[in-house]
């Protein structure tokens, strides 16, 4: 089963608690790597989160959203006696003891009067199995999301294959021919140039030299193996884990015997036929980039 390895997953939750909300995209890229946006103190969990990441995907760029947040409580908020008193202190003083009354609403607006305070007793470990919860959640709509879309593309590259069948069975059927086409060519020529010059030409040379063109010329065995890689191609698609690394080189071998077949085949219409596979063999690997 091949999985895409872009897709979009997410997953909340709300109580009395708290409000998580946690988004993961991915994008192609050879390797896993993990862009992570955490909300404060949560940051910590990061190699856990990681580790979490890594038992579902394996190729791509994962970018994690975790944003959390709490219903403020009144003792959240404090005012900070010191800095008060050392505003009205230095107030007094500037003014040479002549204060005799201060905007309380300007005071207030001074830096460091009001504190807002963080729960210095909660430690983001001990939420981590809520937390895992919702972000394996958020994990799976992702894998779901990849899996449909891996289908689509099975089914692409499903097709473009038998297409390059198609075509290297036209290639096969026109290798023979190539062969009895330049022996009928050279024959004509030799008997061309020969003609009315009362000179000869032996047989065997003749037998020789379309020999040394149909062994340089030959490309069934480069046919045959093309052919088994066709048929690696279709059964790696069908594996059940998503096998895009493999799917590379896979196409990788195709590209080389489809060169091969076309350095080799002195013929117009096989020349053809090697062009419609290079196509098509671009767009299998155009595919496989976003294949897991």
């Amino acid at each position: 089963m091949l999985l895409s390895m872009t897709g979009f997953g997410e997953a909340r939750i709300q109580d009395d608690r708290w409000s998580v909300g946690i988004e993961v995209r991915t994008v192609n890229n050879r390797h896993l790597k993990l862009n992570a946006k955490i909300s404060d103190p949560y940051g910590a969990l990061e190699p856990e989160l990681e580790r979490l990441v890594r038992e579902t995907i394996r190729r791509g760029t994962v970018q994690l959203s975790i944003r959390v947040e709490r219903p403020k409580r009144a003792e959240d908020y404090r005012l900070n006696r010191v800095a008060i008193l050392s505003y009205r202190s230095q107030l007094a003083e500037i003014l040479g003891g002549g204060i005799t009354s201060v905007d309380q609403g300007a005071l207030l607006g001074l830096p460091g009067v009001v504190e807002d305070r963080k729960p210095a007793t909660e430690d983001p470990h001990e939420d981590w199995a809520s937390l895992s919860a919702v972000v394996s959640e958020a994990l799976g709509k992702l894998q779901k999301a990849r899996a449909d879309e891996g289908r689509v593309m099975a089914d692409e590259l499903l097709s473009l294959g038998r297409a390059v069948s198609d075509h290297l069975e036209k290639i096969a059927e026109l290798g023979p021919s190539v062969v009895a086409a330049y022996q009928k060519r050279i024959t004509e020529r030799v008997q061309s140039l020969l003609e009315g010059k009362g000179a000869t030409i032996e047989p065997k040379d003749l037998i020789r030299e379309v020999a040394i063109f149909a062994e340089r010329a030959d490309i069934a065995e480069e046919v045959v193996r093309l052919r088994a890689h066709l048929k690696q191609f279709a059964e790696v698609i069908d594996e059940p884990e998503s096998a895009g690394r493999k799917l590379e080189f896979v196409v990788q071998e195709m590209g080389r015997e489809t060169n091969t077949i076309g350095s080799k085949a002195n013929d117009v219409s096989i020349s053809r036929g090697v062009v419609e596979i290079k196509g098509l063999l671009e767009k299998i690997r155009e595919l496989i980039q976003n294949v897991e």
